[in-house]
């Protein structure tokens, strides 16, 4: 079969004009959720935003104002793209099937569904930990996200092009000390990848995993950049926008050809 020869080789400044696009964990405007709703929206994408601000009043960095959050993320849309969203605990076994509803409802079929939700702490080395910690990461970075892909394929159209994308963590690069449940919950994502790929490339879903590789979200900062700084070659933490820039090209037409993959958004990072 002889290939066809490409006759346009221009980018197309808006490669997600029309789609519509769900992104979990939308809730602070420091995170990689609100960068890739900016993004995304750049592109020229409607996007539905996640969020559950009570996950962020226990963690040092506290929450953000949504109102605020959802303004930035509406700040960048091109045309006639829409912003909405929704309040969940995506803890809630009945969770992200009601996200996904939320989604439909307010803008149609979902295109792109980018689970970035994630449980911060709770979590401690082997000897400290009980059941309900391991539970607690399991139901929001492994079991949520898992389905909330059920859901996706259950709405998709037949004959459309679409993307899911999974958030994982450095687990396979290298020790992650004191977050054994945060590491088996993320080291699950990876491990389904090219399952769910294999299961879901006739339907015309992609499938890809990202690690975003360290990111300066509001827990890092100078203090610590002083003691780390030789393991970044770029001469800076990651910012929100690197792994958001990799999430929205995935999930655009340019990235037709890749599924199954596990990347590692790392800028180098030297362990």
């Amino acid at each position: 079969m002889e290939p066809t020869p490409a006759t346009d080789l221009s980018r197309d400044p808006l490669p997600l004009r029309g789609r519509r696009v769900l992104i979990t964990g939308v809730s602070r405007r420091a995170g990689i959720g609100y960068a890739t709703a900016c993004r995304m929206a750049a592109y020229g994408a409607s996007v539905f935003c996640h969020h559950f601000t009570p996950h962020d009043r226990e963690q040092p960095w506290g929450a953000d104002d949504i109102a605020l959050v959802l303004d930035g993320v509406r700040s960048h849309l091109v045309g006639d793209a829409r912003v909405a969203d929704v309040h969940a605990d995506l803890a809630d076994p009945a969770g992200p099937a009601q996200v996904m509803q939320a989604a439909t409802s307010a803008l149609g079929p979902i295109d792109a569904l980018v689970c970035n939700q994630a449980l911060s702490g709770h979590d401690g080395p082997l000897g400290d930990l009980t059941a309900a910690q391991l539970d607690q990461h399991w139901a929001v970075n492994t079991r949520a996200s898992i389905l909330l892909a059920q859901a996706y394929l259950q709405q998709h159209r037949p004959g459309t092009a679409g993307s899911l994308i999974f958030l994982t963590s450095a687990q396979g690069l290298g020790p992650m000390p004191g977050e054994v449940a945060y590491a088996a919950a993320k080291a699950a994502l990876a491990g389904i990848t090219t399952t769910l790929s294999e299961q879901l490339i006739s339907r015309g879903i992609r499938v890809n995993t990202v690690n975003p590789g360290p990111v300066d979200t509001g827990y890092l900062g100078p203090d610590l950049w002083n003691d780390v700084a030789a393991m970044f070659p770029l001469g800076r933490f990651g910012e929100p926008d690197d792994p958001a820039r990799l999430i929205a090209w995935l999930s655009t037409d340019e990235a037709s050809w890749i599924t199954g993959q596990i990347i590692n958004s790392e800028g180098g990072f030297r362990r």
